[in-house]
């Protein structure tokens, strides 16, 4: 298998992810030679990495470059597919090579090898150079680079206790066998589940003296189940509501410690997952949805789960706050952004209540954007997006933090393999939880008529991130401040403006938990990236909902 290879997931049912592809990015390996060689670096150590970016880092100054930075990677991939009794599927893959970025003449070029040896790496960089030169003719302003001072040689890991590559393939395919016969054994006909491990090794060197070195991991467990009516001829499903973390194996745990015990016996999870007891529990909900009362369309006020809110913060928030979208740079994936410079200029837009305040960060703990320092060598931080409802700010890089008037930037720099090019991505976006010591049975005895939404489902926005369509996994009906049954064929309209407008109660910080995108795609040619999105469980007045099984 040669990279950027995709492996095609069309009825494997992966619950949750945005394409009917899942990328990989590689070479295809044995499973021992992973759990063989994880920690080794690809066997070169820090000082030759340090090394062999000085040849790039020389050779591009020898052409004529004002700045190199240069990104050596391995990556490394493990995804394991499962249904019912059955193994499908499991891909081992191993990425390794170098990228160098450069200005020439004021513009960009890049170039990247998979050869990493001094000669190649020289011509690279050369490459590079002649690509700047070539490019700066077209060019219609010099690239204005934010200054970032740097950091010296330094360090940064994922503070895993696991790493995921040195369990057994056969002790994952036992979970994920045990996972669909507790599923089949509660009431599953049919029943896929997955593990997703990813580790990033790189090493980034630039000519503002930085020298980094990061080892980031990432995990993602996930199954479906559905169950049949056969007589009714209706079937339902159920997702798992596991959130990807940026963790090792640890994270399926399943500490008692890490649950919330929610309404109606629902189960979240925070920073451990108990991916058996929520396949049980998953059964046992889609075989209740076939028996579910159909919503009646109106206005609602709703309660969101976090495992259900972050997929709204992110196609409503996250993606709206790119920088590039907003300059209408970038349109691939759902368009550009609605949040334009003037709104921000004014200082005044009214992005959602005083009670939204949505912060962008690389550096929560065990989330999937966390870092050290991002794919420009600029160290991580946490900002402002919006501010007691006011949009206040953008994710920007160092080449766009002048269009904002800004001298550093935000640190949110990524490509998704060495021989990529690093470009602005979505940082984790979160929502702050409340302050009041508020929990979720505390918020729904103050809803007279609701529903309460628990896990992502189908999804719709448009072309400016504006107006927007969502499902869910669960739904469940208030009345007097008391869940009285499940409903079905439940979605919300609404635009963003209005949605976080009528953001009216957050639960507090012990129930904060984080919902992921592990595969977010951006770009062209597409890169993907992965980022968690926080909140606690939140209440919206007035939603407009629609019945998604009524025919016109």
């Amino acid at each position: 298998m040669q990279r950027r290879d995709f492996i095609q997931l069309s009825g494997l049912g992966i619950g949750g992810l945005l394409t009917a592809t899942v990328p990989v990015l590689g070479n295809a390996v044995s499973p021992e030679y992973l759990r063989e060689t994880a920690s080794r670096a690809a066997g070169i150590d820090t000082a030759t990495k340090k090394q062999l970016a000085d040849i790039a880092l020389n050779a591009a100054k020898s052409k004529g470059a004002t700045y190199t930075d240069v990104r050596i990677g391995r990556y490394l991939q493990q995804y394991l597919f499962t249904r019912e009794t059955r193994v499908q599927n499991i891909v081992s893959a191993e990425s390794y090579g170098i990228g160098i970025r450069v200005i020439a003449n004021g513009t960009w070029g890049f170039a990247a090898t998979s050869n990493v040896t001094p000669a190649a790496i020289a011509k690279c960089a050369e490459t590079a150079v002649a690509i700047a030169k070539a490019n700066s003719k077209l060019s219609k302003e010099p690239v204005q680079l934010a200054p970032q001072k740097g950091v010296g040689e330094v360090s940064w890991k994922t503070p895993i206790k696991k790493n995921a590559f040195d369990v057994p393939v056969q002790q994952k395919i036992d979970l994920l066998m045990n996972v669909n016969g507790e599923a089949m054994k509660n009431g599953a006909a049919f029943v896929t589940s997955n593990l997703f491990f990813i580790n990033e090794q790189k090493y980034f060197a630039s000519t503002d003296g930085s020298y980094i070195d990061q080892d980031v991991h990432r995990i993602w467990p996930t199954f479906t189940v559905s169950v049949v009516d056969r007589a009714a001829g209706k079937f339902k499903t159920r997702d798992a509501l596991s959130s990807p973390m940026g963790m090792g194996y640890e994270y399926l745990d399943g500490l008692a410690t890490e649950k919330i015990q929610a309404p109606n016996g629902l189960v979240g999870y925070r920073n451990s997952y108990d991916m058996v007891e929520d396949a049980i529990l998953g059964a046992k909900q889609a075989k209740e949805k076939l028996t579910a009362k159909t919503v009646q369309p109106g206005k609602y006020d709703l309660v969101l789960d976090p495992n259900h809110l972050g997929l709204t913060i992110h196609e409503s928030v996250g993606h709206p706050t790119e920088l590039d979208r907003v300059l209408g740079y970038e349109a691939n994936y759902a368009g550009t952004s609605f949040a334009t410079l003037d709104k921000w200029k004014s200082k005044s837009f009214n992005y959602g209540s005083k009670l939204v305040n949505i912060v962008a960060d690389k550096t929560q703990p065990h989330t999937l954007g966390t870092v050290g320092y991002d794919d420009e060598g600029v160290p991580c931080k946490q900002w402002d997006l919006i501010k007691d409802g006011i949009l206040v700010n953008y994710q920007a890089i160092r080449d766009q933090a002048a269009i904002l008037g800004e001298n550093e930037s935000n640190g949110c720099c990524y490509a998704d393999n060495w021989d990529s090019v690093q470009f602005q991505r979505m940082p984790n976006v979160s929502l702050k939880p409340g302050t009041e010591k508020r929990s979720v049975s505390d918020m729904i005895k103050g809803v007279d008529k609701g529903i309460y939404i628990i896990g992502r489902g189908s999804y719709s926005i448009d072309q400016q991130r504006y107006n927007f369509q969502f499902g869910g996994q669960l739904f469940y009906e208030i009345k007097n401040g008391e869940i009285v049954g499940m409903l079905d064929d439940v979605a919300y309209q609404s635009n963003t403006q209005e949605f976080w407008n009528s953001c009216a109660q957050l639960c507090d910080q012990d129930d904060y938990r984080t919902f992921g995108s592990f595969f977010d795609g951006k770009g062209q040619p597409s890169q993907v990236s992965a980022v968690s999105h926080g909140s606690a469980t939140t209440r919206f007045n007035g939603v407009n909902v629609i019945n998604t099984a009524r025919k016109i």
